[in-house]
């Protein structure tokens, strides 16, 4: 259906300009003149996604001509490319030159290279000298040097943020002690040489886990989103999004929330996804009655959350493997459902609006709820028919296992040819001018056929991860695989299916390929040198008392109250996020904070998942591209828009309210990520899919308190009663625990003889109080749970305590180090002469009314708001 365009406000950058803001943030903002430095800088972003393919992957055919890497070899070169391309691509200040690339850069990007590459080539020497405590002057020049290039290049890659952080932590490492050092974090100071040693020679710091996770994980997931994107999924994406919500009332803004959802699954950057969506849907919500700064603000809030979204999370995901090792699958577990619903609520707050303002739809009217149901039957006709897959792969596997996977694979090839040859009866995909006097929406019925082989590599990279259970990796790897032969063969197989010449088709499909690799690398450049800067911190966290000891520091500002802690953190996060890229900023916050949470929680007997904690800082990381001032992704929105910058992150920012209360709930509600929740039971699936269908419905509830709609525009005090639902909705324990206690005392006295009555799988809890290294009196709650190997007899002491009753108390020693138990009581001071630690409590599940009793009290002040409501309410809420 076509329709006619108001006059729009123009926007303030042309193409060329937005271009130039993606490339400066993601890719490096210099294109040289020079086609020699062109290609040189192109062969090397070549060179670099070939190198990351050969290292993923070395038991292929090739593997045996090809000497096999360890990380300690990998990571140094991944470096090299990433420094050298820093200073090939970014220019150092805005007025340097951006056609060419100055002497200068040339012996930067030489210089840091080397540095990097010495890793590399002198490792069996490092082994020997550096990495046993005595480094050589040669390397300590080199080390220094290589820090002050990595921060340099940080600075020009990610802007100064990260560079200052970093070089404070570097100048704390060194001095210890000073008048703006906290007396608690103090220490006597480390030599330069111990120093480069720690942070540039060793296999920590620079060269540690957050570099290593980008060489190994982060790398091939932006190689295949960038690829993907090149293959045109992106715009299949975004025309998918179109055909199915546009026609709806506020159906561009709908659009722009399911279309930035699937991009996100291609872009890892919130800026290009801004950029890359919004360029088409910015113009169409205005089209439809949105302001620019409404506008912009629905395209940040949907762009920014592309990052928590799974399957291809951010790379903050990543590391959340290493630092709290467990799989990829398990943080995809934990990471659904919140995403997810993130999602609905943005597509409800963007109904609101609609309804609000009485905006129209583009063309026919449809009705959102017959959307909304048509979805539901594809989402449960996909699983069945992936559930299927499952089984009968499965079932060929147990019947022929010499000739499965051959035949698995010529079935896969079978369906892509089938798909291409679908998608090749029909024109291909083409956006239309969305400022066009005319436009009209695509059509479900044409768009749907022609992209469908575009979900064969989400396809594998989802079998892969999930089914086989194999390394993110190595799924990444095999999609990757699948995704380069569909960019050869697309366009050739299209052209030959159509009667059209193969040749030019195979050479435009070599060239995307081409394109896609380079683009990949050059996407990665910036988390490169940021894994590798953030570095730095991680090294000086463990290799100083800033680590240990800042509990103690935040436990002073935040009172002991762990709600205040969290606000703390969060607004610590979004501080620091205004200068940090997402990744890098998870590093630092959490290296900081994500343990102190979990021990915070604890001495307010609220056991707090590490994941849980890692998340939080996580979900605060990626509203740093939405919050003002610094805001980049709504900087992008604004240019895309003409709307103001500041204005379009204020409204951005309250769109993503939900973002930032969801952090806080699966604190105090682990469930709502599925932490204790197996999967692979019915019991447990069903109990997940009544998590969701719960927090969907608060969190819609939710959207309409903040938004001040419902079914009428709401009064103060029915906003404050949705929002009460939606909390009760969502943690109903928090009454249950103020009306009911939730444990019962037992004499301390009777401790270890509950350790050894404990039944395998159930959990003992017990409060130890003493004094901590400051002197101050502390308590802590300690859950341990009996395993089945457990002795029947004697646990209490197997598990590393050391028990002395006396009388009806019951002190304590040192626990066994290395146990779980001292890990645990790591904050107590047990040599201290003037207090003892003792264990104060014993508790024991109470008996009381099921939580969920809750819940119809709820209810019914909904039904009160629904009621009053409905006697104002002038137009269908869907």
């Amino acid at each position: 259906m076509m329709t006619r365009a108001p006059e729009p406000k123009e926007r303030q950058f042309s193409d060329e300009d937005l271009h130039d803001l993606v490339a400066s943030s993601d890719t490096g903002a210099r294109e040289p003149r020079s086609r020699a430095v062109a290609l040189l800088i192109a062969g090397l972003a070549l060179a670099w996604s070939l190198f990351q393919l050969w290292i993923a992957q070395p038991q292929l055919w090739f593997g045996q001509y090809l000497p096999v890497l360890n990380s300690s070899q990998t990571r140094p070169i991944h470096l090299t490319f990433a420094i050298v391309l820093a200073y090939l691509a970014y220019p150092a200040l805005k007025s340097s030159p951006r056609d060419r690339v100055p002497l200068m850069d040339w012996v930067l990007a030489i210089a840091g290279g080397f540095c990097a590459f010495y890793i590399f080539v002198y490792s069996r020497e490092l082994s020997l000298t550096a990495r046993s405590g005595l480094p050589t002057q040669t390397q300590v020049i080199i080390g220094a040097a290589g820090l002050v290039l990595l921060l340099e290049a940080s600075r020009r890659a990610l802007g100064p943020a990260l560079t200052i952080v970093g070089s404070l932590f570097l100048i704390y490492s060194y001095m210890g002690s000073g008048w703006l050092i906290p007396d608690i974090i103090s220490h006597n100071g480390m030599s330069l040489t111990s120093i480069i040693n720690a942070q540039w020679l060793d296999t920590g710091g620079v060269f540690g886990i957050p570099l290593g996770v980008s060489t190994a994980f982060v790398f091939l997931f932006v190689l295949f989103g960038s690829m993907l994107d090149k293959a045109g999924a992106g715009n299949y994406f975004i025309q998918i999004a179109f055909a199915g919500l546009g026609h709806l009332r506020g159906g561009p803004a709908k659009a722009a929330v399911v279309g930035s959802a699937l991009t996100g699954l291609i872009s890892g950057s919130s800026i290009a996804n801004v950029v890359t969506t919004g360029t088409f849907t910015i113009p169409l919500m205005k089209r439809v009655g949105f302001t620019s700064e409404k506008a912009g603000a629905v395209e940040v809030a949907s762009s920014v959350n592309g990052q928590i979204m799974p399957p291809v999370m951010g790379a903050a995901a990543f590391l959340m493997v290493e630092f709290i090792g467990i799989s990829y699958v398990q943080v995809i577990k934990h990471a659904f459902i919140p995403a997810v619903i993130s999602y609905i609520a943005l597509l409800y707050i963007v109904h609101l609006e609609a309804l609000k303002r009485d905006m129209p739809a583009l063309g026919e009217a449809r009705s959102l709820l017959s959307m909304l149901l048509r979805t539901f039957v594809g989402f449960v006709l996909m699983g069945v028919a992936f559930t299927a897959l499952i089984y009968g792969v499965r079932g060929l596997q147990a019947l022929a296992p010499a000739i499965a996977d051959p035949v698995v694979m010529l079935l896969l090839l079978a369906v892509y040819a089938w798909l291409v040859r679908i998608s090749a009866q029909r024109d291909d995909l083409e956006l239309d001018d969305p400022s066009a006097e005319r436009f009209e929406l695509p059509r479900m019925g044409h768009v749907l056929p022609t992209g469908l082989h575009y979900l064969l590599p989400i396809l594998v990279l989802v079998w892969f991860l999930m089914v086989e259970m194999q390394s993110p990796a190595k799924s990444a790897f095999y999609a990757v695989a699948m995704l380069i032969f569909i960019m050869l063969t697309q366009r050739p197989l299209k052209a030959m299916f159509r009667g059209e010449a193969i040749l030019p088709a195979l050479v435009a499909g070599w060239n995307d390929l081409i394109d896609g690799m380079i683009s990949g690398a050059r996407n990665m450049i910036g988390i490169g040198v940021a894994t590798a800067a953030a570095g730095i911190i991680v090294a000086t966290v463990t290799r100083t008392p800033i680590g240990t000891e800042l509990a103690g520091l935040v436990e002073i500002f935040a009172g002991g109250n762990l709600m205040l802690m969290l606000i703390l953190i969060g607004a610590f996060s979004l501080v620091l996020g205004m200068g940090l890229p997402t990744t890098a900023n998870y590093i630092v916050v959490s290296s900081l904070m994500a343990g102190v949470v979990v021990s915070l929680g604890a001495q307010e007997g609220l056991i707090v998942p590490l994941i849980a904690a890692h998340l939080f800082v996580f979900y605060f990381g990626i509203m740093a591209d939405v919050t003002p001032p610094v805001g980049l992704a709504s900087f992008a929105a604004a240019a895309v828009s003409g709307g103001d910058p500041i204005r379009t992150g204020v409204t951005a920012f309250g769109y993503s309210l939900r973002t930032i209360a969801l952090p806080f709930l699966f604190i105090y509600n682990p469930a709502l990520i599925l932490y204790g929740v197996d999967l692979g039971t019915a019991g447990g699936l069903a109990y997940a899919a009544w998590i969701f269908v719960v927090a969907t419905f608060a969190m819609l509830l939710f959207a309409a308190a903040t938004q001040g709609y419902f079914l009428a525009r709401s009064r103060l005090w029915e906003s404050a009663a949705l929002l009460l639902v939606a909390f009760t909705l969502f943690v109903p324990n928090f009454w249950q625990d103020r009306v009911f206690p939730a444990f019962a005392e037992r004499p301390v006295a009777q401790l270890e003889q509950a350790f050894d009555q404990a039944e395998p799988g159930e959990r003992l809890r017990f409060v130890v109080q003493g004094p901590n290294f400051a002197g101050a009196i502390t308590r802590t709650t300690v859950v341990h749970a009996i395993a089945d190997s457990d002795p029947a007899q004697g646990r209490a002491q197997a598990a590393g305590l050391f028990l002395m009753p006396e009388g009806d108390r019951m002190f304590m020693e040192e626990p066994m180090f290395g146990s779980a138990m001292q890990e645990a009581m790591a904050g107590f001071d047990f040599y201290r002469p003037d207090a003892r630690t003792e264990v104060v409590s014993l508790l024991e599940p109470a008996e009381r009314p099921s939580r969920y009793w809750f819940y119809p009290p709820a209810l019914l002040l909904l039904a009160l708001v629904i009621a009053i409501q409905r006697r104002r309410q002038t137009k269908p809420a869907f």
